[in-house]
């Protein structure tokens, strides 16, 4: 069987901010020129601070919206290729990423997901991950994976509907989450999802989660566990508990904080919920 997909068919969808030129895309690929691939920028900004581009590969969109998760389902409604690289604008990409990114799919035709490793600066992987590939992610295989390590297959996600659940993701109402409501979303439909142990980009270190203390971390894990895992919400949230614990996030005398704000985010999110439905 011929393989399906070329380079020509992966778009890279960058989210970003205030930003008026493309310097910031120079960094990102420090093996060649930036209009060597396609490119779409969502610049969430204001009507007197535009960014353009001079190059037929790279598009812009000037969005006045505000979040995270809208920026990406404005750039997932936007692009027009095949297979779409979700990602911030401070990563740094590894020579040959976009032939591994193909490949994967030609390998892996059903899947609308695929899952690679990201770095920090100093070399060291960004996380723990699997060590093998995975042709089949489990639901709690989703739950630490980031946006800018996913790549989709736009032809899949357009059948089944699914976008970015603007409650979660920076500016939104919970600061983090996104990824891990979009992946189980798709879970749910009952997609492919697949992971290959291949580092693609190189990624700063710091995330909205170092950012956040253990009060405001909990708060935002109420809200997820009630919008992904509604009848297991304390099967689950014990477990996270357990693991903080294990990993000394977490210390036994914040347990009953930590409990206390991840049922006040649960309590908000069903308020947004019953809002949205009213």
């Amino acid at each position: 069987m011929g393989k399906e997909f070329k380079k020509e068919d992966l778009e890279i969808v960058i989210s970003t901010m205030n930003r008026t030129n493309l310097d910031f895309l120079i960094p990102m690929f420090p093996f060649g020129h930036f209009s060597d691939f396609s490119i779409l920028i969502i610049n969430q900004t204001s009507e007197n601070n535009l960014l353009n581009s001079d190059f037929s590969s790279v598009q812009v969109i000037n969005s006045y919206e505000i979040g995270l998760s809208k920026s990406r389902n404005l750039g997932l409604e936007m692009s027009k290729k095949s297979i779409l690289l979700i990602s911030d604008d401070d990563e740094i990409f590894k020579e040959g990423f976009d032939v591994l990114i193909v490949d994967t799919y030609n390998n892996y035709p059903n899947a609308v997901v695929a899952g690679f490793q990201i770095e920090n600066p100093d070399g060291n992987l960004f996380r723990k991950y699997l060590k093998e590939t995975k042709s089949n992610l489990t639901k709690f295989d989703l739950f630490g994976i980031f946006s800018s390590e996913i790549t989709i297959n736009k032809v899949f996600l357009e059948k089944v509907n699914v976008k970015f659940d603007t409650n979660f993701g920076l500016g939104a109402n919970f600061s983090m989450g996104e990824e891990a409501v979009f992946l189980m979303d798709l879970k749910k439909k009952n997609q492919q999802l697949i992971y290959m142990p291949k580092v693609i980009a190189i990624n700063p270190s710091i995330t909205t989660t170092d950012r956040l203390n253990f009060e405001e971390r909990y708060y935002i894990q109420g809200a997820f566990l009630a919008r992904v895992l509604k009848r297991n919400y304390r099967f689950h949230l014990a477990i996270k508990l357990f693991f903080d614990l294990k990993q000394r996030k977490l210390k036994i005398t914040q347990i009953s904080k930590a409990i206390k704000n991840a049922k006040l985010g649960k309590k908000d999110f069903y308020k947004l919920q019953n809002k949205k439905n009213a």
